[in-house]
Order: structure tokens, then C-alpha cells, then sequence
């Protein structure tokens, strides 16, 4: 049974390699070679080249060269997560409903804040 996973792995790799990888390739490489040349007036690039940019960006804003892209939301969010769920429990209910209240007010405020300013956008036009 082992061997069959490492031999569905060893076709897997390759084709997420070739599904993922070499299509974001293609992107860095026609978005560098139509905008960035024109924009700011640099040389063209190949796709081994657009290859290595998109590798070396990988490495410097996600932290290294496996890190960080299995994460997910709620590992991100934990530490915030689990000092929010101490202080609502914490509270009284009667304080856990002013402050739910209040962060819905807030919210609802924001909502309509961007629903005017879009408003004074479209009429702007």
C-alpha cells in the first residue's frame, strides 16, 4: 500500500508542477515583458527568468523557501483569535452584548461609509 501512495505521489508532483507553476510562470513572464518594459523602461525577460523572479519572490515575502504556503486563515488569525474568546468570556453577558452591539455599529458604520463613497463616485462620473 506505501508504494502505491509514493508512486501516485511521483506522477502528482510532476503535474501540479506543470498545472500550477509553469501558468504563473507564463503570467510573470507576458505581465513583466508588456507593462514593465514599457512602464519602467526595463529589458525584456525570459521564461527561466520569470521562473526565477517568481522563485525569489516566493522566498522573500512568504518567508522561505517552504514556508508559509500551507497556512491557513485561522492559523494566521490565532493568537488574536484566542484573546478575543479570553476577554469575551470574561465579560458578563450583559457586557458581551453592549460589545457585540457596539462592533456592529461600527461595522455598519464603515459599510455605509464606502456604500456613500462609492455613490459619490458613480455620480461623480
Amino acid at each position: 500500500m506505501k508504494t502505491k501512495f509514493n508512486e501516485r505521489r511521483a506522477i502528482q508532483i510532476p503535474m501540479m508542477i506543470l498545472i500550477f507553476i509553469v501558468p504563473l510562470g507564463f503570467a510573470v513572464w507576458a505581465l513583466w515583458n508588456n507593462i514593465l518594459v514599457d512602464v519602467l523602461h526595463v529589458g525584456r525577460i525570459n521564461f527561466w527568468q520569470a521562473l526565477g523572479i517568481l522563485g525569489l519572490s516566493k522566498i522573500l515575502f512568504t518567508g522561505g523557501i517552504w514556508g508559509n504556503w500551507g497556512r491557513h486563515d485561522h492559523e494566521k488569525f490565532g493568537p488574536w483569535r484566542v484573546k478575543m474568546q479570553e476577554k469575551l468570556e470574561s465579560m458578563t453577558p450583559e457586557e458581551r452584548e453592549q460589545f457585540k452591539a457596539k462592533w456592529a455599529s461600527r461595522c455598519n458604520q464603515q459599510s455605509e461609509i464606502r456604500n456613500q463613497k462609492s455613490n459619490n463616485q458613480k455620480s461623480g462620473e
